[in-house]
């Protein structure tokens, strides 16, 4: 029997398996209750008295080293089975980079952030709309050159369905559903029938605010707006506001802000009047607070609205629109500062 175990012995030292299958073989063959070293331990009882305690001894070894053998391929198989999982083949071989916040979505993510703190919720909604929301309850006539084919991207099947114009149809289904207070900040895409330039395109982003509550005054309005800038574009950033119209508010009103690259001193970006237009602003149209259901004797609200990419200009001074939405990877990795 011992000349048989020391076979064994040597035949368990040079084990090698390739699988997993391999490895749970070499087990049944082994270990298993009618593997080889088991039916050696059977046979045990057979072995002359005065050969009991080397046989035994040299059964344990050999069962040990049984064990060793087979748990020292299942690590070696699993660690290298875990490394093939890890390793994806079809990786480029060049490092990885990782990407980085778009510069419209930087600069959307700041006026959003600045309003929230102001006591603004967030409102969106959708870009394919309605006639009512965009036009009809935003005090837009009949005859309103906005509404015109040259304007506005109409649906041909649907001629009441249009993609947005502007974000206030977001105020108007608030309004519709929710009486004041209303407080809310409307940021999206938007879509004018535009020829592509470096200063206009077919489709640009909006950010709109709207307040409705009792007592609203256009000082509330000049107040908000103020702090805005400074918080976009610095301390020291001062406003103007003039006269204009919009369907949608009376007084109506834009506002410019002193040059943040001169300081207001003058130079070519403000064209020499130390002033920049950001956005569009004024009191809500009592009209508008009819036809969305509030009444306009009890509430009077405030609204403004401002381009995205007109404040991204001011901000990181691009002067083509068009570096927006071509996707140029050397244009977007000069913002990953910013990120």
């Amino acid at each position: 029997m011992l000349k048989k175990i020391d076979a064994m012995l040597a035949e368990v030292e040079n084990l090698e398996a390739h699988s997993a299958e391999d490895i749970e073989a070499l087990r049944i063959k082994y270990l298993s209750k009618k593997g080889s070293i088991t039916a050696l331990m059977a046979d045990f009882r057979n072995v002359p008295a005065d050969q009991k305690k080397n046989v035994g001894i040299k059964i344990n070894e050999l069962k040990n080293l049984a064990l060793e053998k087979i748990n020292s391929l299942k690590a070696q198989f699993n660690t290298s089975d875990s490394d093939s999982i890890d390793l994806d083949i079809t990786r480029t071989a060049y490092p990885i980079q990782l990407g980085t916040r778009h510069p419209l979505t930087l600069i959307k993510n700041e006026i959003v952030d600045i309003f929230s703190r102001l006591g603004f919720s967030l409102a969106e909604g959708p870009e394919i709309e309605d006639d009512w929301h965009v036009f009809g309850a935003m005090n837009f006539a009949e005859d309103h050159p906005a509404r015109d084919m040259q304007d506005t991207f109409f649906i041909q099947s649907h001629p009441d369905i249009i993609l947005r114009t502007h974000t206030s149809s977001v105020q108007s289904r608030v309004m519709e559903h929710t009486q004041p207070p209303i407080r809310i900040i409307c940021p999206g895409r938007v879509y004018r029938n535009e020829a592509i330039s470096a200063r206009a395109h077919c489709f640009f982003h909006q950010v709109e605010g709207l307040y409705v509550d009792e007592n609203v005054s256009f000082t509330d309005l000049k107040q908000v707006l103020l702090l805005f800038a400074r918080e976009m574009f610095g301390e020291g950033t001062q406003i103007r506001l003039r006269p204009s119209y919009f369907p949608f508010t009376e007084p109506s009103a834009e506002m410019d802000i002193s040059c943040n690259i001169c300081g207001g001193k003058g130079c070519a970006f403000c064209k020499h009047t130390g002033w920049v237009e950001i956005l569009g602003c004024g009191m809500v149209d009592p009209a508008v607070l009819e036809l969305n259901g509030i009444d306009s004797k009890k509430y009077k609200g405030y609204a403004f609205g401002m381009g995205v990419e007109r404040i991204a200009n001011l901000k990181y001074q691009v002067k083509d629109l068009r570096m927006f939405s071509e996707n140029d990877l050397r244009f977007l990795k000069e913002f990953e500062a910013a990120n």
